[in-house]
């Protein structure tokens, strides 16, 4: 599981906003583009169900299970490659049938699927980011230290 620290900024029954600083782990995200948040901005704030009650000011951290982000990493890298040498290897065996250039069918079809595997993406993206497992959830309230426990020296 990925966690980051955050601190509530406003809560209600259902939701807690917890604003925490923007991490490598964010470009992953397939929330990343609909979190409120510029891509700019460092510090970002989240909106997630409030499971643990959490109140306005109470430092938290937040976590992203790690199966949802290897299947993003595989969608957004490793699919869009596997589609591009696809459409080569389809376009390079076709050429002949159709009395093409084989590089030039090659490079069209590869191209081709290349961006169908980004339309495919973009048309994707949508219906994971509605699924809870690939949303951030509160993973535990932190303690607050008590006060005099520090000493100085």
């Amino acid at each position: 599981m990925i966690t980051e620290n955050g601190i509530v900024t406003r809560t209600d029954r259902s939701t807690a906003w917890i604003k925490t600083i923007r991490s490598g782990a964010c470009e992953g995200c397939s929330s990343k583009d609909t979190c409120g948040e510029s891509h700019e901005s460092k510090e970002m704030t989240l909106e997630l169900k409030n499971t643990l009650g959490v109140q306005t000011g109470d430092q938290v951290v937040i976590g992203i299970e790690t199966k949802p982000m290897i299947i993003l990493s595989f969608l957004l890298y490793v699919f869009p490659i596997l589609l591009l040498i696809t459409g080569a290897v389809i376009g390079d065996r076709l050429a002949p049938v159709l009395g093409m250039n084989e590089s030039i069918c090659a490079m069209i079809l590869g191209f081709s699927f290349f961006g169908a595997a980004f339309l495919f993406i973009r048309k994707t993206q949508t219906s994971l980011t509605q699924k809870e497992e690939f949303k951030p959830f509160l993973v535990r309230k932190k303690r607050h230290p008590k006060s005099g426990n520090c000493q100085v020296s």
